[in-house]
């Protein structure tokens, strides 16, 4: 049906929102610093995403969206660049709070080090399809501007909220690919990734997704330092 994707959105966001107003929360204080960072990662993403679609890298089944059309992106998309950023920063924020133990550092470093040059590597071996090489190029370069420009201490922390993460992002990503459905509401060109699915999600999703959140949480965090210090 129409409505498809929009519930989709809907339903991501309804509960964090909700919860966003409990007194031991509180995240809503915090939505100066994450509206900035939403407005400035969605811009990028929905200028890559748009660029993307316009190269058939990926595209829209009208059957599942209500029609209305910014540039080659249906609403429904560009509202999701808010949707979910906005459920993972809340869960990161809700997490934070109660998550005393701290991650080893020199581990962290470690396992950064690591996926930059898995990353890397990866883009370079497969820089001929057009999404596998930017979904793995985006995390390794935001993980070296967070590690040695930025240098936060928050990585450690941010793999293992990202891996809890990970399950919800895989049940949207699921049905937006077609997981329960006769369609998907997202299609790929099977020349531009892997072919590689996790059932009928692209494995390439994971790593766009880390990079969308690590993105979003870099300036989230960035900006909540700069206003506690005044």
């Amino acid at each position: 049906m129409k409505y498809t994707y929009l519930l989709v959105n809907f339903f991501t966001i309804i509960v964090p929102f909700i919860f966003s107003f409990h007194p031991k929360l509180k995240f809503y204080k915090t939505w100066q610093a994450f509206f900035l960072a939403v407005i400035i990662t969605g811009l990028f993403f929905v200028l890559w995403d748009n660029y993307f679609t316009s190269l058939g890298v990926w595209g829209f089944n009208k059957k599942y969206v209500i029609g209305l059309f910014i540039g080659h992106l249906p609403i429904e998309e560009i509202l999701f660049f808010f949707c979910i950023p906005y459920a993972c920063v809340y869960t990161y924020h809700c997490i934070d709070l109660f998550l005393k133990k701290s991650w080893s550092l020199r581990g962290e470093s470690v396992l950064t080090l690591l996926f930059i040059i898995a990353f890397i590597v990866v883009a370079i071996i497969y820089d001929h399809q057009t999404y596998t090489l930017f979904a793995f190029l985006s995390p390794a370069i935001l993980l070296f501007i967070a590690k040695y420009i930025l240098k936060v201490q928050w990585l450690g922390r941010f793999y293992l909220i990202y891996g809890i993460l990970l399950l919800p992002f895989l049940i949207v990503n699921g049905v937006l690919t077609g997981t329960g459905l006769d369609n998907p509401v997202v299609w790929y060109n099977e020349e531009e990734i892997f072919g590689f699915r996790i059932l009928t999600i692209p494995f390439e999703d994971i790593f766009y997704g880390m990079a969308m959140v690590l993105m979003n949480l870099l300036i989230y965090k960035t900006l909540l330092k700069k206003k506690q210090a005044i």
